[in-house]
């Protein structure tokens, strides 16, 4: 068995391969296979051998307009548009499947580190989500009282410039005429 330092990556490596398509978060399988120590081809042949273990909301195969676009957006994937197949992509739950299919030291080590990572970054977004929803409850309540905040200011000005009114006077007028 391989020592743990020798396999373990940065969860910062790892967090960078996680790729967000058609909505979900997967990591693509020349990723997979790099942080595995395999070839790519190696990782896709296993997958196809134990295909029963790969339902689709455990991975799919992407079509040629995303791939184009994870090759815009994540630089280290720029060497995939001189590839001619579709790469695959696996969910977290794909990354787990990945374990038994894939059976080395290594690729048992790399993949609980994957695992992990996909569950922090499940409670960030959980208690992120918290913070978003306090956040709109505030936004609420200033939008509510920006009517109420914009009438008082409105009565200050008018309190503070008064509009000049004509003035009448009231009294005796004296002519000297009589």
């Amino acid at each position: 068995m391989p020592k743990r330092n020798e396999s373990v990556k940065p969860d910062s490596l790892i967090i960078s391969r996680i790729l967000v398509v058609r909505g979900k978060k997967v990591m693509i399988d020349r990723d997979f296979a790099e942080l595995y120590g395999i070839k790519t081809f190696r990782l896709n042949e296993q997958v196809k051998r134990n295909s029963k273990r790969f339902p689709k909301d455990f991975m799919f195969q992407i079509n040629t307009k995303e791939k184009e676009a994870i090759i815009k957006v994540y630089k280290h994937l720029e060497p995939l548009k001189f590839s001619r197949t579709l790469p695959f992509v696996f969910t977290e739950y794909g990354a787990v499947m990945l374990a038994s299919v894939l059976n080395s030291d290594t690729a048992i080590l790399m993949n609980i580190q994957i695992v992990r990572v996909f569950t922090k970054m499940k409670e960030l977004l959980l208690s992120n989500k918290d913070i978003l929803l306090k956040l709109e409850r505030l936004e609420k309540d200033v939008t509510e009282n920006k009517q109420d905040i914009a009438m008082i200011f409105e009565a200050l000005k008018q309190l503070l410039n008064p509009q000049k009114q004509k003035r009448t006077m009231i009294g005796f007028i004296r002519r000297e005429d009589e």
